[in-house]
């Protein structure tokens, strides 16, 4: 999907299309404030923001525990300890076909599963147990196809949204994501199989950001059936060869910013959904972790 720069002033009023029981779950209602977009456009959204009609495919890969770190929002946010000295690196590729309030677009996900300000940071153990309250995720990179929702994204949660070009296509029985550079160069391509054991999710977990000087949390909820394939021989084997490529990570400036993860060549896990619901809230009001300072 090739970028679009226009902001239209009218909100998009499409909530007859989330008619879906999961959207009753929900309470919507307005921020405080309309966000202001830009110095003339300001848009008073519904929040959650619903998501329709999903494509996800996911990829989750292994790098190494100091790698992660280096990158984590503040000093007390660690990543989840995987074994090998290892962190877990999360690809998550979206074709946005529905969204309150909003275009339709595409978008990418690459985020470290995080523990916020833990006692004890046990490996392993937060991905697969709900025992794990300060679980959630950090996203370090989020390109999206839309200059209106990477201002959503930058000036209501604080993400690290950027707007590029992302072709999200099918080709055989694989489901192949492309993000280019400005420049039109492809710097990243992500291939996940759609084939595998269907598994039913139903999730909810916060989102980790900054906005100014404090660290937001905000929930984000999907349900939908995902076709899983995993590889859980890689928790005891580091390094092992894959026999196809299924991440390539080109060398250009944002290809190289990339590269110095040294991300493991082989996937943990795939996931793919066919079509997902979601959505994503307004960040807590009542988080302030006295913790996670800046300046002090």
């Amino acid at each position: 999907m090739k970028p679009t720069f226009t902001i239209a002033p009218e909100i998009l009023d499409n909530q007859d299309q989330f008619a879906d029981p999961f959207y009753k779950r929900f309470q919507l209602r307005h921020a405080p404030k309309p966000p202001q977009l830009t110095d003339q456009i300001a848009k008073n959204y519904l929040f959650p923001t619903f998501f329709g009609d999903v494509v996800c495919a996911q990829a989750i890969f292994m790098c190494p525990y100091a790698k992660a770190e280096k990158m984590m929002l503040h000093p007390r946010i660690k990543p989840v300890k995987m074994t090998g000295g290892r962190a877990l690196v999360v690809f998550a590729c979206y074709i946005y076909n529905k969204v309150l309030n909003v275009a339709p677009y595409n978008e990418i996900a690459m985020t470290i599963p995080i523990m916020v300000d833990p006692s004890v940071n046990l490996p392993v153990l937060p991905m697969v147990s709900n025992a794990f309250k300060n679980f959630g995720y950090y996203v370090f990179s989020m390109p999206v196809t839309s200059l209106e929702n990477q201002l959503r994204g930058l000036k209501i949660w604080g993400l690290p949204k950027v707007v590029q070009e992302i072709d999200i296509h099918e080709e055989g029985s694989d489901c192949i994501t492309v993000a280019h550079e400005e420049s039109g160069a492809p710097y990243f391509e992500l291939r996940v199989p759609m084939n595998g054991t269907p598994t039913p999710f139903d999730v909810s977990f916060n989102l980790y950001s900054r906005l100014g000087d404090k660290i937001l949390k905000s929930q984000t909820n999907f349900k939908g059936s995902f076709n899983v394939i995993k590889h859980m021989d890689l928790l005891w084997k580091k390094g092992k060869k894959p026999g196809r490529q299924c991440l390539k990570i080109f060398d250009t400036p944002l290809g190289r910013k990339l590269k110095e993860m040294e991300i493991e060549e082989h996937p943990f896990q795939f996931r793919y959904a066919k079509t997902m619901t979601a959505c994503f809230d307004l960040s807590d009001p009542n988080y302030d972790n006295p913790n996670l300072k800046f300046g002090t």
